[in-house]
């Protein structure tokens, strides 16, 4: 990047970045985005499902803008950083020639195109793994201390922004072991780690959280060779879209000449191959294998420069798809465009259909991270998201918002009821209804934990349960209720049974605040043939019972 770039390509970036300034401009929310922007409400350094790097983009964002470039602005500048690098990365004598080949290339990759606007933990992630590759690049041919603790920064960036960076991050290194026993690169991981020192007090402080639920908790099911081998396989092609062949066969055409290149391919390949192993286990997402893309574009535009016949087709079908990503991209901010409804159509609407009925009460949605802050996003209105048994934790199961609607006059919305005192429809027509509760009251911060970490499922042996308060008050035992969740081998919850726990000192009438009680109970039997988790949970005030205690796997 040190020559001077040219103008006909700083042309397309400003094309480029106006563009994506007015696609995010027009183009409603999406779930997840509206989920990163209530991260940004309180700024961690951690968040439940994700590091803090997708949140740090929202809040820089809201600081030059309202509405939905408040939450994308600086992921269109992150987009046309990362055309930058990239374009810094590529050193062969030909490419000023071929600009538009170079953006076309870019632009046709699905994936690459959508995260010009939209902000989501992908974003930041393509970029400095673009800045990760660029640095090493420099490292590998002239290391010096200015340039390790760059990479040791970049390296910690990359981190921040998702935890699939480690794969980055490991690739590079398996493809380089001489790293190994050079002490540059040690310093390298040395400051990486010390700038990540606060996300592991954050982990640390909130029982490894995250940690958990990716590795552990995560529900899944029976393997579906359609739904996840070749689903994968058809992610590969769903990247690239009709330029797919060629782009594969330029990888595939594409040797290790030298330590830089060797680096590019074992982080396609090794990603790759890190998924499609995934594949047997459970259902890979698009977003998963997206930062290939990266290593990908700079090996293929390479190849497209040496080989007329393929720059000539992948040219041209990359216009093709350039062509179908910008309708598409027009149809997600103007839905009659398909006969197709995307989740950012019809926010605004319903969201202002339910504030019209029922004003500034604050919202109580039942297993929805995804409505819970699209509402509260567009309304400006108090929301919170009770999780229930036959959903999964979220972020708002440990930070504060459960506080912030206590005791107050709320509207329960369900999807599961089929009446209420209001209803409204999503964009894609489902019918939700909600009703009011006076005096709103939850406990889902209560932590229910065993010492066992796996019973017998026959067993008559009396189990100790320790029920953790960490709220401020004690909660009266006449509140909550007992239940037990049987689960099958993939964790879903398939059977839930009341559950008698006795307390083990009579006289106790209440869980004291801050401290742990202690229960005795039996193992029911379950109508499961062969149940292979179960886990306690608690109902507060006639609620339905909650997530309070972890996976334990029966034998």
């Amino acid at each position: 990047m040190t020559q001077k770039i040219p103008r006909t390509f700083l042309y397309c970036l400003g094309a480029l970045f106006l563009l994506n300034l007015i696609q995010g401009y027009f183009t409603e929310l999406i779930f997840d985005e509206a989920y990163y922007w209530h991260y940004a409400q309180n700024m961690a350094w951690g968040y439940f499902d994700h590091p803090p790097m997708v949140a740090l983009l929202v809040k820089i964002s809201s600081f030059f803008f309202e509405g939905e470039l408040g939450v994308r602005f600086m992921s269109c500048v992150l987009s046309v950083a990362t055309f930058v690098v990239l374009w810094g990365l590529i050193e062969h004598a030909e490419k000023r020639k071929y600009i538009f080949h170079f953006f076309i290339l870019g632009l046709s990759m699905t994936l690459l195109n959508a995260y010009g606007f939209l902000t989501l933990p992908d974003t930041p992630l393509l970029f400095f793994t673009a800045l990760f590759l660029w640095v090493y690049k420099k490292f590998i041919a002239h290391p010096s201390i200015p340039i390790t603790l760059l990479l040791g920064l970049v390296m910690a960036c990359l981190m921040y922004s998702k935890y699939h960076a480690v794969l980055v991050i490991v690739f590079v290194l398996a493809s380089n072991l001489k790293l190994l026993t050079n002490k540059y690169a040690w310093l390298a991981v040395f400051v990486a780690l010390i700038c990540y020192i606060p996300h592991f007090i954050w982990l640390f402080d909130n029982d490894f959280v995250s940690i958990k639920y990716h590795l552990f908790e995560r529900p899944n099911r029976a393997y579906e060779f359609e739904d996840f081998t070749l689903g994968f396989f058809i992610n590969l092609v769903a990247l690239f879209g009709l330029t797919f062949p060629l782009i594969y066969y330029a990888l595939f055409k594409t040797r290790a000449k030298d330590t830089y290149t060797r680096a590019l391919l074992f982080l396609t390949y090794g990603v790759l191959l890190f998924f499609f192993v995934s594949s047997f286990n459970r259902r890979v997402q698009t977003q998963w294998i997206i930062v290939v893309c990266i290593p990908i574009f700079i090996l293929v535009y390479h190849y497209m420069l040496d080989n007329v016949g393929v720059r000539k087709w992948i040219f041209r079908l990359g216009i093709a798809n350039l062509i179908i990503l910008c309708y598409l991209r027009l149809w997600i901010i103007h839905q009659p465009l398909l006969p197709l409804v995307y989740e950012s159509h019809g926010n605004k609407e319903w969201v202002t259909n339910l504030q019209s009925q029922i004003g500034d009460i604050p919202v109580v949605f039942e297993n929805s991270y995804r409505n819970t802050p699209m509402y509260s996003f567009y309304s400006g209105n108090p929301t919170y998201s009770l999780n229930n048994i036959h959903y999964r934790k979220n972020q708002y199961s440990i930070d504060s918002s459960e506080f912030k609607v206590q005791h107050q006059k709320v509207l329960y919305v369900s999807k599961y009821v089929k009446q209420g005192d209001v209803s409204y429809k999503n964009g894609k027509g489902t019918q939700y209804y909600g009703s009011y509760i006076a005096n709103f009251e939850s406990f889902r911060k209560l932590h229910c934990f065993l010492d066992e970490d796996e019973l017998a499922y026959n067993t008559a042996q009396e189990v100790v349960l320790k029920v953790y308060n960490p709220y401020s008050k004690n909660i009266p035992l006449e509140k909550i209720k007992f239940s037990i969740a049987y689960t099958n081998r993939y964790k879903q919850v398939q059977e839930v049974l009341p559950l008698k726990a006795a307390v083990k000192d009579e006289n106790i009438v209440t869980l004291v605040a801050q401290d742990t009680t202690y229960f005795n109970f039996n193992l029911p039997k379950s109508s499961l043939e062969e149940p292979g988790y179960f886990k306690i949970s608690i109902s507060e005030n006639g609620l339905y019972t909650g997530l309070n205690g972890q996976n334990i796997k029966l034998k």
